[in-house]
């Protein structure tokens, strides 16, 4: 098993916000800005469902990677940390995920 985690990742991909663009290709995505980011996040996206389809293993692993990385810069941009998300799971814990997204649509209904 790994001993590296989102945590560290996420440090990485801050550390290199506002870094130089032609040596950091996370500082080029930061520079590029939040259209950029939202594109590339998308295309990996993309990139693990084909994948998925073809019962391809190896590619789901390595685009899934790609895609963590390019969540992680997404919240980097957008001030949100790993533990942010990780305590929103927590709060879900125990509900079912149709209670889950059922109170969700009534929040936003009446929001």
């Amino acid at each position: 098993m790994s001993s590296f985690d989102l945590s560290e990742l996420y440090k990485v991909i801050k550390d290199r916000k506002g870094g130089d663009p032609e040596t950091s290709y996370t500082a080029k995505l930061f520079y590029k800005g939040r259209n950029k980011i939202a594109q590339k996040f998308g295309e990996e996206a993309v990139e693990v469902v084909i994948d998925y389809i073809d019962n391809k293993k190896k590619g789901v692993i390595g685009e899934s990677a790609d895609l963590i990385y390019h969540l992680l810069v997404l919240w980097a941009d957008m001030g949100i940390k790993p533990n942010d998300v990780m305590d929103e799971l927590h709060n879900r814990k125990g509900m079912s995920g149709i209670d889950e997204k059922n109170s969700r649509n009534k929040k936003e209904k009446n929001g």
